[in-house]
C-alpha cells in the first residue's frame, strides 16, 4: 500500500514541483482599468502564489514613451506588456523588444488572433462600431449612414491622432471599404467632428450634443445597461477591432512566471475573466456578455497589424490633412 501511495505522489510530482518552482516577481505594464488589471492578477495568483505581480497603470502611448525612456537608459523594468493594440507589439517585435513563447497553446484559436511567430497574443476583441442617440432621426446600420444629410453635423469620432483604436480603425475602413480615404473625405464634408478619445465621443453622444459617432462597443453597451440614452450597432460592413495583446519583453528576469502569465491570459479560464469583465473574449469558445449580439453576428473587418504599422504615419498624415490637423 505504501509503495503504491509513493508511486502515486512520484506520477504527480512533476505538477506539484512546477506550481511550486513559480516563483519571485513579475512586473506588468498595461493599458487595462485598474480594476480590470488587479481582477486579472488576483486570478493569475489564484493559481500561482508564489509569483508577485504588481502593475504599472497608463495609456498605451504613455506605456511606450515609459519603456522607451527605460530601453534608453539599460533599465527596462517590465517583465509583461498588456496593452491596447497589436500594431504596438508589432513595432517592439520589429526592434527585437520581445521574446516568444514557442510553447504557447494556441489550438482552440483561429488563425490570425496571435502572431504567427508567438511574441504577441490577443485577449479580447474590442470592437469599434457606431453608437447613436436614441433621439437621433434614424437608426444606422451602415458606415455610409454617417455620411447622409440627416446626419449633418452630428458625427464625432476619436481622433486616430490621439486614440491607438482610432487609428487602427482608420486602417481598417480604409482598407475596407470601397474607396478608402474616400470614406473620410465624405465624412469631413457632412460635417463630422474628429478630436479627443472614446470617452469624449461617449460623452457627446449620450449627452445629446451629437447624436452619431465612431466608438468602441463596451463603453456605450454599459452606460445603455446604466440607462443613458444611448444605442451601438455593428454596421453590417464589418467592424474594426482591437485586440489587447499580451507579450513578455526580452528582458524578462522571470521568463518561467512570465510564460505562465500567458499562459493564463489565453486558456478558457482566462478568457472567461474577460467576459466577466464585460469584454468580448479572443477565445472563439466564449460567450458575449449581456447587451451583446451573438458572437457570430459580428463580422470583424480583416487587419494587417505589419502593414498598419508600415503605414502608420501616412495614415496619420492623411486624416491631418483631411480634418485640417
Amino acid at each position: 500500500m505504501k509503495r503504491l501511495i509513493l508511486s502515486a505522489v512520484l506520477a504527480l510530482a512533476p505538477t506539484f514541483a512546477l506550481a511550486q518552482d513559480l516563483s519571485g516577481n513579475l512586473v506588468l505594464y498595461t493599458s487595462q482599468p485598474n480594476t480590470d488589471a488587479q481582477q486579472t492578477i488576483d486570478a493569475f495568483k489564484a493559481k500561482h502564489p508564489g509569483v508577485n505581480v504588481t502593475f504599472v497603470r497608463d495609456g498605451t502611448p504613455k506605456i511606450l514613451a515609459k519603456l522607451r525612456a527605460e530601453f534608453e537608459a539599460g533599465q527596462p523594468q517590465a517583465d509583461l506588456l498588456l496593452i491596447a493594440d497589436s500594431v504596438t507589439m508589432e513595432g517592439l517585435k520589429k526592434e527585437d523588444r520581445l521574446l516568444a513563447h514557442d510553447k504557447a497553446d494556441v489550438s482552440a484559436y483561429p488563425a490570425g488572433t496571435h502572431d504567427p511567430q508567438k511574441h504577441w497574443f490577443s485577449t479580447k476583441l474590442i470592437t469599434t462600431g457606431i453608437a447613436y442617440n436614441t433621439k437621433a432621426p434614424f437608426k444606422p446600420t451602415s458606415w455610409a449612414d454617417l455620411t447622409k444629410p440627416e446626419a449633418k453635423g452630428q458625427v464625432v469620432m476619436p481622433s486616430p491622432l490621439s486614440s491607438g483604436a482610432a487609428l487602427i480603425h482608420a486602417a481598417t475602413l480604409t482598407g475596407n471599404l470601397e474607396g478608402g480615404w474616400d470614406y473620410y473625405e465624405a465624412l469631413n464634408d457632412n460635417g463630422a467632428l474628429a478630436g479627443g478619445g472614446n470617452g469624449d465621443v461617449l460623452k457627446s453622444i449620450a449627452g445629446g450634443e451629437k447624436l452619431y459617432g465612431m466608438i468602441v462597443d463596451f463603453m456605450p453597451i454599459r452606460e445603455k445597461a446604466k440607462g443613458a440614452p444611448i444605442e451601438f450597432v455593428f454596421p453590417k460592413e464589418g467592424v474594426s477591432a482591437v485586440t489587447e495583446p499580451v507579450a513578455i519583453l526580452k528582458n524578462t528576469k522571470n521568463p518561467e512566471a512570465a510564460r505562465a502569465f500567458v499562459d493564463f491570459l489565453i486558456s478558457k479560464e482566462g478568457q472567461e475573466l474577460a467576459l466577466k469583465q464585460g469584454y468580448i473574449a479572443a477565445h472563439p469558445a466564449v460567450a458575449l456578455p449581456a447587451g451583446y449580439p451573438s458572437r457570430d453576428a459580428i463580422k470583424v473587418m480583416p487587419f494587417d497589424a505589419a502593414q498598419a504599422l508600415a503605414d502608420e504615419t501616412k495614415n496619420k498624415t492623411t486624416f491631418a490633412d483631411i480634418f485640417g490637423q
